[in-house]
């Protein structure tokens, strides 16, 4: 089976290479003593590389399911993980040049094939088959790591660059298999492992590139308390906006899988509550959970009435994601003592409602392509909120975040064992710390909102 190439290769060498800035942005972020911040030339690029590295994992389950089913969208997933692999190559050619994004372009692409190749093999009940493609998958391996090693001036080891890619390997492997094998559950936690999975390696690379690079990033750092606190809000968002149009999915298809895809993003839900709770209390953990699971139920009425055909139900539910947008808005707002505008969270808010309604009319009406150019922009639109928040978050507690860290490379390169925590175990560590003057940001809005 040959994969279709998208030529949809996005210029990522401004974004990754010229410093960014924002109105909570300072132009040195956690260097040299100043004031910390979310929005660094150097947490952009974690950004950026956390953003195409995880949406890879995701695409790539996605498109090897289709591939065990047949489905008439898989041709739209192909070109959709195709299309993900040319927003890399553009990443990698903009910082070591054309003929070293060539080059990562050809050994990347050709790692999808060899999961396509077990794809198929699995199909035709071919164990031979199978075998050889995990063979080849494990010489990818090597040479990928050995290629990156070299590209980083060995500020990332190839041994450990490949034991995570052997994670990678069998978290995508494990995700396909269990699907097969019915066990859907294990599926999708495999789905998000491998998501997790990959915004370490974007923590490895970005921090390697930028020890690198330090004049092309401002002499910022990817690696400090500001940036991870971003990374992993985006991380959680962006998971978020994958799931739900998965289960979005399977709920108008009927799927067997469609009870695990809404357990998993339930799962992001109680994530995300954490987060928000360890930094606002109890109080406040329990009303963001309460909005947002009811966000997700109404798009759930919505997929509900959709299959029943009925016109003034769905009405109904976009009205309810409406109202929600606005108590939802107004709620970041009073937590975060007005960094946030409520008006333009609302603004905001809509275009994640378009997008995840968007892809799903699409793929009811039979639009694939359609769908996953939606399904792509919600996972990106995410990585909005994610900062905005982070930075508001960081802006308002700017002590808990204005240390530096370690000046040193981490050893793991592609997030291998000394490096496999899930990104929201630091997350919660480091916002149990901002935790106690939050409360009375909370109690200000539950006030209000009792007015």
């Amino acid at each position: 089976m040959k994969l279709k190439r998208s030529h949809l290769a996005a210029p990522l060498s401004l974004l990754l290479l010229a410093p960014a800035g924002s109105a909570l942005a300072d132009d040195h972020g956690n260097h040299g003593g100043d004031s910390p911040s979310v929005e660094t030339p150097a947490s952009d690029l974690r950004t950026t590389l956390g953003h195409y590295l995880s949406e890879h994992a995701f695409l790539a389950i996605e498109a090897m399911r289709r591939g065990a089913d047949g489905t008439e969208d898989f041709d739209a997933a192909v070109n959709a993980l195709n299309a993900n692999t040319e927003d890399l190559t553009g990443a990698i050619a903009s910082v070591y040049g054309e003929e070293a994004g060539a080059q990562f372009n050809e050994m990347w692409s050709n790692h999808i094939g060899f999961f396509v190749d077990y794809v198929v093999a699995t199909g035709e009940g071919d164990q031979a088959a199978k075998d050889e493609a995990l063979a080849n998958l494990d010489n990818y391996r090597a040479d990928f790591s050995q290629f990156l090693e070299g590209a980083t001036g060995e500020r990332l080891q190839a041994d450990n660059l490949a034991e995570g890619l052997q994670a990678h390997v069998n978290q995508l492997i494990g995700a396909f298999d269990s699907y097969v094998a019915g066990d859907y559950d294990q599926a999708y936690m495999y789905e998000r492992e491998a998501i997790g999975h990959m915004h370490m390696v974007a923590k490895g690379l970005s921090g390697a590139i930028t020890d690198q690079f330090p004049e092309n990033f401002d002499n910022t750092m990817a690696v400090t308390p500001a940036a991870d606190l971003r990374a992993s809000l985006s991380h959680l968002l962006t998971e978020h906006a994958a799931l739900a149009t998965m289960a979005m999915q399977n709920g108008i298809d009927g799927s067997e899988d469609f009870e695990a895809s809404v357990a998993q993003l339930n799962a992001n839900t109680e994530d995300l509550t954490a987060a928000i709770t360890s930094v606002y209390g109890e109080e406040g953990g329990q009303m963001f959970n309460e909005m947002w699971s009811n966000h997700i139920g109404f798009f759930v009425d919505y997929v509900t009435a959709t299959a029943e055909e009925d016109e003034a139900a769905k009405e109904e539910a976009l009205a309810n994601l409406d109202n929600y947008r606005a108590d939802f808005s107004n709620f970041l707002e009073t937590a975060t003592e007005e960094r946030l505008n409520a008006d333009q969270l609302a603004e905001g808010l809509q275009m994640h409602v378009d997008q995840l309604v968007g892809a799903f009319d699409s793929y009811a009406a039979g639009d694939y392509e359609g769908s996953f150019m939606d399904i792509r922009s919600a996972y990106e639109h995410m990585l909005n909120p994610a900062t905005g928040l982070s930075g508001a978050i960081v802006d308002q507690f700017p002590d808990k975040f204005a240390s530096d860290m370690p000046e040193q490379m981490p050893n793991t390169g592609m997030g291998g064992a000394a490096d496999n925590g899930f990104p929201i175990e630091y997350l919660l560590a480091l916002l149990f710390v901002v935790a106690g003057g939050s409360a009375l940001a909370y109690r200000k809005f539950a006030a209000d909102t009792k007015e």
